[in-house]
C-alpha cells in the first residue's frame, strides 16, 4: 500500500486535506468518496520514506539475501497478491535496512507507473543485468511468479557452486599461511638460540647451518621490509587483475594450473550453461542470453570463448560450430548443445549439462581436498626437517670430534 495526499470537499462544504493509504490513485479516490468526501486533488505522498528513497544509492546485496527475497516475492505473487502490496510486505520484513529502503523506492516507482523490471534496473548493484532481464521476460510472458521461482533456484545453485570453489581454493591458502607462520616462528625465536650456543662453542658450522642462520638473521632484521614487500606485491596483483589485461593473463594461468585448473574450468562451464539455460527457458533472446551468461562465468578465457560464439551466431552459424573450436570447452558440452539445437530443446539440454558439471565440481572439490592435505603436510614436514637437521649438524660434528 502507498500513501496518497489529497484535497477534498466535505458534505458541509469545508475543504479538507490529509493522507490516505491505497494501492493506486483510483482506489484512493474510491476510499475518499466512501467517507463522503469529494476529492479535488489526489497524488502520491512525498513522505519521508519516498524522500529518503530518492537520495538512496543501493549497495550490493548478499546472494543468500537475494535468493530469500526472490523466493518470498514469488510466493506472494503466486498467491494472487498484487506486486505493489507484495513489495510493501517484503519491505516491512527485510533482512537489512538497505534492502528495506531499496524496496520502498521500487514500490514508489511502480506506484508512479514504472514497470517492475525497469524499477529494478535503477539498482544495478542489488539486481544485476541477468536478474533484470529475467524479470522483464516474466512481465512480458505474464508468468512473473514462475520466473522468480526459477531465479531463486538459479541463485541458490550459483551460491552453492561458488562457495565450493572458494572453499577448495581457500583451504590450501590457509594451510600455506599456517606453514609460513610456523617456519617464521622457528627462524625468529628458535634459530637465534642455537646461533648463540654455536658461538659459545666456537665451532665451525656446516654450510647448511650457515644458510639457515643467515635466513634467520635476515628475517629478524628485515621482517618489516619483507612484510611490506608481500603486501605491496599482493595489492599490486589485485589492482592489475581488475584490469582487462590482468584478467586475461591471470585467468589463463589459473585455468592451466595443475590440480586447480580443472576445477576452475568445470565451475565456469557449470555457471555458463546454468545461466544460459535459465535465460533461454525464460524467453530471453539467444544474443542477450550469451551476453549475460558470458559475464557470469568468472574466467576471462571462457568469457572470450562465449563472446566469439556470439559473433559467429551473428554471422549465421549455430552455437555448436564456434564452441567446438574452443580449447577450454569440452567436446561433450558441444555435442549435447548440438543435440539440443537439433531437437529444439536447447534450454533443457543446457540444464542437464549444468547438472552434470555441478556434480563434477563436487567430486573435484572432494578429490582436491583429500589430495592437498597430505601434500601440504609433507611439504611442511620437509621444511621443518630441513631446519632441524641444519641446526643439529654442528652438534653431531662436535659429538663426533669428542668421540
Amino acid at each position: 500500500m502507498a500513501k496518497f495526499s489529497f484535497e477534498a470537499r466535505a458534505a458541509n462544504g469545508k475543504d479538507m486535506r490529509g493522507e490516505i493509504e491505497a494501492s493506486n490513485e483510483g482506489e484512493a479516490r474510491v476510499k475518499l468518496r466512501a467517507q463522503r468526501l469529494v476529492p479535488t486533488r489526489v497524488s502520491l505522498s512525498e513522505n519521508r520514506a519516498a524522500a529518503a528513497a530518492k537520495k538512496f544509492k543501493s549497495a550490493a546485496i548478499k546472494p543468500k539475501d537475494l535468493q530469500i527475497l526472490t523466493r518470498q516475492l514469488a510466493t506472494l505473487l503466486s498467491s494472487g497478491i498484487p506486486i505493489l502490496q507484495s513489495i510493501d510486505t517484503l519491505a516491512q520484513s527485510a533482512r537489512t535496512p538497505g534492502i528495506t529502503t531499496a524496496l520502498r523506492m521500487i514500490a514508489y516507482d511502480i506506484s508512479r507507473g514504472k514497470r517492475f523490471g525497469d524499477s529494478l534496473a535503477e539498482h544495478p548493484k542489488m539486481f544485476g543485468k541477468f536478474y533484470v532481464n529475467m524479470v522483464r521476460a516474466g512481465e512480458e510472458s505474464g508468468n512473473l511468479d514462475q520466473i522468480l521461482q526459477r531465479l531463486a533456484v538459479y541463485i541458490e545453485k550459483s551460491v552453492k557452486i561458488t562457495s565450493k570453489v572458494k572453499g577448495a581454493l581457500t583451504y590450501p591458502a590457509v594451510i600455506m599461511t599456517v606453514a609460513a607462520l610456523v617456519v617464521a616462528g622457528l627462524l625468529i625465536f628458535i634459530i637465534p638460540k642455537f646461533q648463540a650456543l654455536f658461538q659459545q662453542l666456537n665451532s665451525e658450522m656446516p654450510a647448511l647451518t650457515v644458510f639457515v642462520i643467515g635466513m634467520s638473521n635476515a628475517l629478524v632484521k628485515y621482517w618489516w621490509m619483507m612484510a611490506l614487500g608481500a603486501f605491496v606485491t599482493g595489492y599490486s596483483a589485485k589492482v592489475y587483475y581488475e584490469t582487462e589485461n590482468g584478467r586475461r593473463v591471470f585467468d589463463r594461468i589459473f585455468i592451466d594450473l595443475p590440480l586447480f585448473g580443472n576445477l576452475i574450468q568445470k565451475s565456469a562451464i557449470a555457471k555458463f550453461t546454468r545461466t544460459l539455460s535459465t535465460l533461454l527457458g525464460s524467453g530471453v533472446s539467444i544474443m542477450e542470453s550469451l551476453d549475460i551468461a558470458g559475464n557470469t562465468v568468472g574466467n576471462y578465457v571462457i568469457e572470450r570463448a562465449i563472446a566469439r560464439a556470439k559473433y559467429a551466431i551473428i554471422e549465421g552459424k549455430s552455437l555448436t560450430v564456434p564452441l567446438a573450436k574452443e580449447k577450454y570447452i569440452p567436446q561433450m558440452v558441444t555435442q549435447m548443445i548440438a543435440i539440443g539445437e537439433q531437437t529444439g530443446s536447447l534450454d533443457q539440454m543446457l540444464g542437464k549439462i549444468a547438472d552434470f558439471y555441478e556434480d563434477e565440481v563436487d567430486v573435484a572439490v572432494s578429490s582436491l581436498t583429500q589430495l592437498i592435505e597430505p601434500i601440504m603436510m609433507v611439504v611442511l614436514g620437509a621444511i621443518i626437517a630441513f631446519i632441524v637437521i641444519a641446526m643439529y649438524l654442528p652438534i653431531f660434528n662436535i659429538a663426533g670430534a669428542i668421540g
